[in-house]
């Protein structure tokens, strides 16, 4: 495995979680808890619930996710603007992703002393929707099981995590997944803005058989 900026930030993540899972009082400073951050100022909240997960198999889906899409986001930043801006950009985009994926969950739970919240969705969502648009007829496999074109899969995702979001009845935070893919798409388009006409013209010619 190549020590990419990528495996790095899954490595972190790894430690970060497992001290978490290990140490309540850890776990508990840095959940994102939008009451506390408005109240106590704890604005680190925001990065901090980034690095901190549930439990291994939320841990493992987050990582196994951002392994493949953050690696591909990565290389692509690194051909196009060099290696050190690159890496430097990759990292700002993954940590602002994780933060602006949170802020409409913040605005809504704000004056709710109960609501927590943890995992790194929002970034992970951002990786996977940046490279759907820079790869849109690539193949996303569920499970290992259905496997479908990353456009189609994507819209599915943002249908479901709207749907759900406004349910609001399962315990997972659908609103940064669906923020942090809207997140993902809009970071694409600004600092690649030929990558819609791609995506356009992929989908244009896209032929299910």
């Amino acid at each position: 495995m190549e020590l990419s900026t990528t495996v790095i930030i899954i490595v972190v993540t790894v430690l970060t979680s497992y001290w978490g899972l290990t140490n309540p009082a850890i776990l508990e400073r840095w959940m994102f808890t939008p009451y506390l951050i408005k109240n106590r100022k704890q604005y680190d909240r925001f990065v901090l619930s980034g690095f901190i997960h549930k439990d291994s198999m939320h841990l493992l889906f987050n990582m196994f996710t951002f392994y493949f899409f953050g690696g591909a986001i990565e290389q692509f930043l690194l051909y196009r603007f060099g290696f050190i801006p690159g890496t430097l950009l990759f990292v700002l985009f993954y940590v602002v992703a994780i933060v602006v994926a949170d802020i409409p969950t913040y605005l809504k739970h704000q004056n709710h002393s109960y609501y927590r919240a943890l995992g790194a969705s929002g970034g992970v969502a951002a990786t996977v929707f940046s490279s759907i648009i820079l790869m849109p007829l690539s193949d996303i496999c569920l499970f290992g099981i259905i496997c479908l074109p990353g456009f189609a899969l994507g819209v599915l995702f943002l249908i479901y995590s709207v749907v759900q979001a406004k349910k609001g009845n399962d315990g997972v935070n659908h609103d940064a997944h669906l923020y942090g893919a809207l997140f993902g798409i809009a970071f694409i388009l600004i600092i690649n803005p030929t990558s819609a006409v791609n995506f356009l013209n992929e989908i244009k010619n896209y032929r299910l058989f």
